[in-house]
């Protein structure tokens, strides 16, 4: 039996993936130290300082690197690997972005730089990215339909469910490296105004729009559609599915 060391294992995409590895012995890695629930072992480590991490890579077979934030993934990528290194782990798997080498952002570029370490560490390695979460659209709407106008720039997204990248990354984790895999993208391409448009209607609400045009490299970017991935592999929730189970919680308000 394997043991897989996993990073933001208590987040959005974590939760979803922890279960689907119970064959193999879990570390998960978290800020605070706790006591094992269900088999699982909890170490508390600081990724950007690096600290805490020698004892749970100790004797670790793959690492699946799923924690990430605004700022910092370049960073504790790099302690990462190197912990990794040391302990002769022999699969590094990371979680990333489509088009993390072509929107000049810092979420973008500190993602990117993440996978560079990877795949130069010398460790065996799988590459995986996925567009954005339905969650992360839902916030971005969620965001703009408070205002009393809503501004709607001219982008599109591809997103997709993170139980589908959950299962995907999974299958991976559990098998051998693969280097860079074909990315993951949800089963349709909306414009932004698609989705302020479903999100308002499902709530009951009404708003004026106004286009806004982005500006600078990021703005040429996205009005390119060079965010996007169209020749990606796609999961099977649709946003229209997402939002109505949300909005239907009563979560989506």
């Amino acid at each position: 039996m394997s043991t897989i060391l996993v990073t933001g294992g208590t987040g959005t995409l974590g939760t979803l993936i922890t279960p689907l590895l119970r064959d193999a012995k879990l570390r998960v890695l978290t800020r605070h130290a706790h006591e094992p629930t269900n088999g699982v072992e909890y170490f508390a480590c600081d990724l950007t300082k690096g600290e805490g991490l020698a004892p749970a890579v100790d004797g670790v077979d793959v690492v699946l690197h799923l924690a990430g934030g605004p700022k910092g993934d370049d960073v504790a990528t790099e302690n990462l690997v190197r912990a990794a290194q040391r302990a002769g782990v022999g699969h590094f798997a990371l979680i990333s972005v489509i088009a993390a080498d072509r929107v000049p952002l810092g979420y973008f570029t500190r993602k990117h730089a993440a996978e560079e370490t990877v795949i130069e560490s010398g460790l065996p390695w799988t590459v995986l990215r996925a567009a954005q979460f339905h969650g992360f659209c839902l916030d971005a709407v969620r965001a703009v339909a408070k205002l009393p106008v809503v501004p709607v720039p001219g982008m599109r997204f591809q997103p997709v469910d993170a139980r589908d990248v959950a299962a995907r990354l999974a299958d991976l984790t559990l098998g051998a490296p693969a280097g860079r895999v074909p990315d993951l993208a949800g089963p349709r391409v909306y414009e932004m105004r698609e989705l302020v448009d479903d999100y308002l209607r499902a709530n009951g609400k009404r708003r004026p729009k106004v286009p806004i045009r982005l500006p600078g490299k990021a703005g040429r970017v996205y009005r390119a559609g060079e965010n996007l991935n169209l020749d990606a592999s796609t999961g099977t929730r649709t946003w229209e599915d997402y939002l109505a189970a949300t909005i239907g919680t009563g979560t989506g308000n």
